[in-house]
């Protein structure tokens, strides 16, 4: 299984003027999960787990700032309609 570079993810993110402080908890969550999960492709998540490792307590405030991760293109959100299977995100950019 292929796992995730941090030091040069962490690098992409920093550089990008585009990115505030949300943004990147976000994307450290969601690198968090992949780490633990052992795979930079397909990271399964829950909004729940998101919101609690990116200490976002506000569900407009993590709405705002996962859809600009996706139209910025940082991630491909895949959701998941059925209530057993957690959705996926896939990271994407040179990693």
């Amino acid at each position: 299984m292929e796992t995730i570079d941090f030091e040069a993810t962490f690098t992409l993110f920093i550089k990008d003027q585009k990115l505030n402080v949300w943004h990147i908890a976000l994307l450290s969550a969601i690198l968090v999960l992949g780490f633990r999960q052992g795979t930079k492709k397909s990271i399964k998540v829950s909004r729940s787990k998101l919101m609690a490792l990116s200490h976002i307590k506000t569900l407009p405030t993590y709405h705002k700032y996962f859809k600009e991760l996706q139209m910025m293109s940082y991630i491909i959100y895949k959701p998941s309609y059925h209530p057993g299977y957690r959705s996926e995100i896939d990271i994407i950019g040179n990693l």
